[in-house]
């Protein structure tokens, strides 16, 4: 494929590999552009032949400076869509498919929610009502049946991928009784046994008597989940050596932590689960990354922040300097859906500094805790909300990434429903 521009930009270059996975090329040259003889876009103000597929630019990609944009959207097959202008589709597909991968709204002035997270209800997806779609890939679909169309290739295909789905795992508080600090198990059991809670009180004595597995170790039913169904999972660790506030893990120098890391790096991927403290130092981060490492005797290169603690740009600066080459946090711990409305791993584009950076972005579109917290779904409205997301993956042949978390798929009355509701998920979509 060959992209004509008169202006070959970074962000031109960036969209355009990303959306055609690297196979195109772009020329200034239009003597070049017309004598070519195979599928051509010509991504200028000027229609130059009636051959190519003609996209009028917005702008956007000529810029070289971050301001705020007029995003007036409308429907194109039905599909929203932003970036009006003429040519032989309506909009600037490359720009609008820019705004939204780049996170560019990000940079722009706008509201926090009470965790200082960038605020869903800032975005323009959720303001025009796409938050649940991957619309960028949905796009592309119509866009590469357009090009088919004026290009009647049977070989021709914008993307390559294969469906997958990857169940990941953030590991908070990987026990609930073991391991756990001495002062908080005994103040747990006096709490349990004045409150009547006779059912924790038994619960707490059978585990530390071994009669009866801790409730959160749910490691080894998941391996049989994994290996059922033959799925390739990630789990990320929470590993702050000091617990504080929402830093309630494990002590990670603990041997059923040690063993946990271990025995989870021998059969599946692991990554760093940033703490909240290590957002504030460096130091606790590179501590939390050894600790990992030491374990899993192998380079920490994946992470994914605690809390969806993130600010675009800083917080993947400082994960690429110490590191870390695949990220996992674009997602919102508010609502479900797709932050950049994409589904798939794409590089991260540093607005500021105009350049694309070694870091590659995964999002996920489904968290249970905010089914649980935020949504307040019940199970079997949890159960419809993640096979909508599943089924619209995989008709644009995307990487649905999930995440859930243990203590949320044990077998205590409170959440045997949300592990069930698990376990028909996978069993309708891999039985």
């Amino acid at each position: 494929m060959l992209i004509y521009t008169s202006n070959i930009t970074s962000r031109v270059l960036y969209i355009g590999e990303t959306l055609f996975h690297g196979d195109v090329t772009f020329t200034d040259s239009r003597e070049n552009f017309l004598a070519f003889d195979g599928v051509k876009i010509n991504y200028s103000a000027e229609r130059l032949c009636e051959e190519a597929l003609w996209i009028v630019p917005h702008g956007l990609l000529n810029e070289k400076n971050i301001q705020a944009q007029l995003l007036d959207c409308f429907d194109w097959d039905g599909l929203k869509v932003f970036f009006a202008t003429s040519g032989d589709i309506p909009f600037d597909i490359f720009a609008a498919s820019f705004y939204l991968l780049s996170r560019y709204e990000e940079y722009l002035p706008h509201e926090v929610d009470e965790y200082g997270r960038y605020g869903h209800t800032n975005s323009i997806a959720y303001k025009e009502g796409f938050l649940h779609l991957p619309l960028v890939n949905l796009w592309m679909k119509v866009f590469e049946a357009g090009l088919h169309k004026k290009f009647p290739l049977d070989q021709f295909k914008i993307q390559n991928s294969k469906f997958k789905i990857v169940p990941t795992y953030d590991v908070d508080i990987a026990f609930s009784y073991l391991h756990q600090p001495l002062l908080k198990n005994v103040f747990g059991f006096y709490r349990d046994l004045l409150r009547g809670k006779f059912d924790e009180v038994a619960e707490r004595a059978n585990v530390y008597s071994g009669r009866k597995r801790d409730p959160f170790d749910v490691f080894d039913w998941l391996d049989d989940l994994h290996k059922q169904y033959g799925l390739s999972p990630i789990y990320f660790f929470l590993l702050a050596e000091k617990r504080k506030g929402v830093d309630k893990n494990i002590d990670p120098h603990s041997k059923g932590m040690q063993d946990l890391m271990k025995h989870h790096s021998e059969l599946y991927t692991t990554g760093i689960h940033p703490s909240w403290q290590s957002g504030d130092s460096d130091e606790v981060l590179k501590t939390e990354m050894k600790i990992l490492s030491i374990n899993t005797q192998k380079k920490v290169d994946r992470s994914r922040q605690h809390y969806l603690r993130m600010q675009i740009p800083t917080t993947y600066r400082r994960l690429i300097e110490l590191g870390i080459k695949d990220e996992y946090s674009m997602a919102y711990g508010t609502v479900n859906g797709f932050r950049a409305s994409y589904a798939l791993p794409f590089k991260w584009y540093d607005v500021e500094n105009e350049t694309v950076r070694d870091l590659t972005v995964h999002s996920f579109c489904y968290m249970d805790s905010t089914a649980v917290f935020q949504l307040r779904e019940t199970e079997e409205e949890a159960l419809k909300e993640l096979q909508r997301y599943f089924d619209i993956v995989k008709v644009i042949d995307g990487e649905m990434i999930i995440l859930m978390h243990n203590d949320f798929l044990t077998e205590q009355p409170e959440w045997v429903g949300w592990r069930k509701m698990y376990e028909r998920f996978l069993e309708r979509n891999f039985g």
